[in-house]
């Protein structure tokens, strides 16, 4: 198994949950840039076995999806104490407060709208996954 060993972050796992094969891409390259090991899956229903198989990190979560949506999805991940302490930050084209408050509560951590930029994704990270300390000298 190979490591680069450059990124402070190596390791870290992300997931992005989204319908959207564009949505789904562009995130897996910003966070693969930096480093990060990235899964994907279309909806909540293709999400849940690969929770279970990768153990996440932390999980970008599309509201709008088909079969089993954000809401959802998020509601099996909270309720399931093996996974209730991973954090979700939804993902969403809407910015209303009700979306904001139902996010909240099925356990979202953060609400982030879609389109995102690079950095929403990377300070959503930095907040909610704790790194190893660089060990100093």
């Amino acid at each position: 198994m190979e490591t680069t060993g450059e990124n402070k972050d190596d390791g870290i796992k992300v997931m992005v949950v989204d319908d959207s094969v564009t949505i789904r891409r562009t995130a897996e390259t910003l966070l693969k840039r930096e480093g990060y090991v990235v899964i994907t899956a279309d909806d909540g229903f293709d999400a849940l076995p690969k929770i279970v198989d990768n153990r996440p990190d932390i999980i970008f979560l599309d509201i709008m999806m088909p079969r089993l949506d954000g809401y959802q999805t998020c509601s099996v991940i909270k309720n399931n104490r093996l996974f209730r302490e991973t954090p979700v930050v939804m993902l969403s084209s809407k910015d209303g407060v009700f979306d904001r408050a139902r996010g909240k509560l099925v356990g979202s951590e953060q609400f982030v709208t879609k389109p995102f930029t690079k950095e929403d994704l990377l300070e959503a990270i930095q907040q909610y996954v704790r790194t190893p300390s660089p060990v100093s000298g």
